[in-house]
């Protein structure tokens, strides 16, 4: 429920994965119903090697590409829309960390069942289980068609 005066926020975290998009989707009908605007999120990491991270300077390439995947998604999901107002914002780090903290003070956060990488048989991502149990406004998860 939106705060008093305040307009509503629905923040979307979106990695180009089938289920992120359709997540993206569904933030959108959510949106154009209630009038929210959509923060579309995407969450990047250097490589690592096992675990260490592998000694490359994150040049500009890296966070253009984040930004072109994020773009296109939105793009994508954006097809035949125009009355929703949607922001984009691309930031280095853990992509559950990044989320947990673009959804503060938001009035939903939308994810995808399950992103790239991973146990592609697990139902749900460790992203999405990760941003369930800590995130402070309600959770929305979205599979992805089959």
């Amino acid at each position: 429920m939106p705060h008093e005066g305040r307009h509503p926020r629905i923040v979307a975290g979106v990695d180009g994965s089938p289920s992120s998009i359709r997540a993206l989707e569904w933030a959108l009908d959510q949106a154009e119903l209630t009038g929210a605007t959509v923060q579309a999120v995407y969450a990047w990491e250097p490589p690592s090697n096992w675990g260490a991270p592998v000694p490359v300077y994150p040049g500009r390439e890296m966070v253009e590409e984040a930004e072109v995947k994020l773009a296109q998604s939105v793009g994508e999901a954006m097809a035949g829309r125009t009355a929703v107002e949607v922001s984009q914002q691309v930031s280095r780090g853990h992509p559950a960390k990044i989320l947990i903290e673009a959804a503060e003070g938001a009035d939903l956060l939308v994810m995808g069942n399950r992103g790239h990488g991973g146990f592609t048989g697990a139902l749900l991502g460790s992203v999405t289980q990760h941003c369930i149990r800590h995130v402070e406004c309600p959770v929305t998860v979205v599979k992805a068609e089959e």
